[in-house]
């Protein structure tokens, strides 16, 4: 999604004020909102507001995510979903943390060749787009979970706002409309989805009211019977007919056989701070503890400078090389975690960085002796400081492309995350080993890196990003801009960002906020530089730990919006 200017923003803003269509002010994705109570920060405002609307029933913070989690499925096609998974993140105010893994699985007849050629070539697409691409769905199960066990409302009762979005409306923003328009191509090759989300070629313009009279439908039965509506019930045999009618492998026993997991947080510490975040199957948390390791006693010079960004991508290419040789579902394959986050083994990356031209070529470390016996983002702190990071996702924005039949949403592209081929890149460009080869029953590698900061038992940031490959690194980022550079969080979610994976062998950086000098010493250097455009998109709150106070901001690279009470 492009990033639009000011100017822009106050236009579209204020037309859709006249027509009583924007609640907000146009100017309000650009400052950082202050609440006393509490604070939802989403990819999208009408959620946001719903997470609002949530606490000042009653909710806790998890009520609010669940529910802003289904509003997201309703009004923010490109990534929130029914048909996706993710990862959520819990902080309860007694100290207390849980993760609940719900990403997609392979179905039951997946295979690691499926997305090969007789010639052993991958398939262009096949892995990407259509039914063949599909996960077994993950999102329904992780958040009926949670809301079990960590809610206060019941799932019936979070689930009212997006059935209410679904069955009467909401007004179709400037940037789903665009956005529908620029994935039409997708969006276009399955005549359910072209029939819901491109009204059959007659485009939804700013404005107008976007109802979905079957997703609605869903959304009730999911209220009414829980989740087994939708791995047992109508709902699964709405998806597996769709299977049929576009050749894809999930069943209903695939379907009936998935089960969201309790794991527990992943944890590091960085300068005195304590560090929550994702375990695998996410390889975000581990990355992340590890760069956050080796950058830990460096100091870092200017943000954005060039002695900043040399030290901090070095950790990024380091931690990408780790994640491309070892990293796959730990229910399946040994991961050396413990050799990976070790600050042992950061303090032998961290002197070759000191002593290494940028242009060394860079493999995969060996953490073994150090070994111990496009997605969207919500960030929600209620009253009583419970902290919820959840990250969820598609893959791709608008997944598979596949609506299913009858129940009015998308299916995603999951498959694609696994390794289609070794050493060949994914649709992200990473490259990926036999570690996260495809098997039935298993989860994807992801980079999605929901993540929560507390220093001395007190709550201090909550935080994520959508973004495919630069999730993990947006984090550090963040966390960087906050922790080290004292900025607040709207500045911290703000600034220029880049972004190293390894491999390609390139340097990315935003095309707008470094210095030519700054380009012209890393291009001196070595470095292969690419500009780009905006890259990953922050949802963060940040805590005072003196007075309580919750201080949100949405990345002004999209349409989020942060709203506290």
């Amino acid at each position: 999604m492009l990033f639009p200017s000011k100017r822009s923003i106050w236009a579209v803003g204020a037309i859709l004020w006249v027509l009583g269509l924007a609640a907000p002010r146009p100017t309000e994705a650009f400052t950082t909102v202050a609440a006393r109570h509490g604070m939802v920060v989403s990819g999208e405002p009408i959620a946001s507001r719903v997470g609002v609307e949530i606490l000042k029933a009653g909710g806790n913070a998890v009520d609010a995510a669940v529910a802003v989690g289904f509003a997201l499925a309703v009004t923010h096609p490109f990534a929130g979903n029914l048909g996706g998974g993710g990862f959520m993140l819990i902080r309860l105010a007694n100290g207390r943390s849980t993760f609940i893994d719900y990403r997609e699985e392979a179905p039951g007849a997946a295979t690691p060749t499926m997305y090969l050629d007789a010639h052993g070539n991958i398939v262009p697409g096949l892995s990407t787009v259509g039914a063949l691409s599909v996960g077994v769905p993950g999102t329904v199960a992780g958040f009926a979970l949670a809301e079990k066990d960590y809610g206060r409302l019941g799932l019936k009762a979070v689930m009212q706002p997006a059935i209410r979005l679904a069955e009467q409306g909401f007004p179709v923003s400037y940037w789903l409309s665009r956005s529908l328009k620029l994935h039409a191509a997708l969006l276009s090759k399955f005549s359910e989805t072209r029939r819901i989300y491109l009204r059959n070629g007659n485009f939804y313009r700013p404005g107008e009211i976007f109802r979905q009279p079957e997703l609605a439908r869903t959304l009730k039965m999911i209220a009414d019977r829980g989740p087994q509506a939708f791995y047992r019930g109508p709902i699964a045999r709405q998806i597996v007919a769709t299977m049929r009618k576009y050749h894809g492998i999930i069943t209903l026993k695939d379907l009936a056989a998935y089960r969201a997991i309790v794991r527990k947080p992943l944890r590091g510490n960085f300068r005195g701070y304590n560090i929550l975040t994702a375990p695998s199957p996410s390889s975000g948390g581990v990355a992340l503890v590890e760069m956050l390791n080796i950058l830990a006693p460096l100091h870092l010079g200017p943000p954005n400078s060039y002695e900043s960004i040399h030290l901090i991508a070095e950790a990024m290419r380091r931690a990408y090389a780790d994640r491309a040789a070892y990293l796959g579902d730990t229910d399946f394959v040994s991961v050396p975690i413990a050799g990976l986050i070790s600050p042992a083994y950061a303090a032998k990356l961290r002197q070759e960085i000191l002593h290494s031209p940028p242009d060394a070529p860079i493999h995969a470390g060996n953490p073994l002796p150090f070994e111990h016996p496009n997605t969207t983002h919500i960030s929600v702190v209620d009253s009583a400081g419970n902290a919820v990071s959840n990250t969820f996702t598609l893959n791709n924005g608008y997944g598979s492309g596949v609506t299913v039949l009858k129940a009015g949403f998308l299916l995603n592209d999951e498959m694609d995350d696994f390794t289609s081929k070794p050493g060949a890149p994914n649709m992200y460009g990473l490259i990926q080993s036999q570690a996260n080869a495809i098997a039935p029953r298993k989860r994807p590698l992801s980079c999605m890196t929901p993540t929560i900061v507390t220093r001395s038992g007190k709550l201090r940031l909550v935080l994520g990003s959508p973004g495919g490959s630069t999730i993990m690194n947006t984090v550090l980022q963040v966390l960087l801009n906050v922790l080290v550079y004292k900025m607040d969080i709207r500045e911290a979610v703000t600034a220029p960002r880049f972004h190293d994976q390894w491999m390609p062998d390139k340097l990315y950086l935003e095309r707008w906020g470094f210095s030519a000098d700054t380009v012209s010493r890393l291009k001196a250097a070595g470095y292969k530089i690419a500009f780009r455009g905006p890259m990953g998109e922050c949802e963060a709150i940040e805590v005072d730990p003196k007075t309580g106070w919750k201080f949100g901001a949405a990345d002004p690279r999209s349409n989020g919006r942060a709203v506290g009470y």
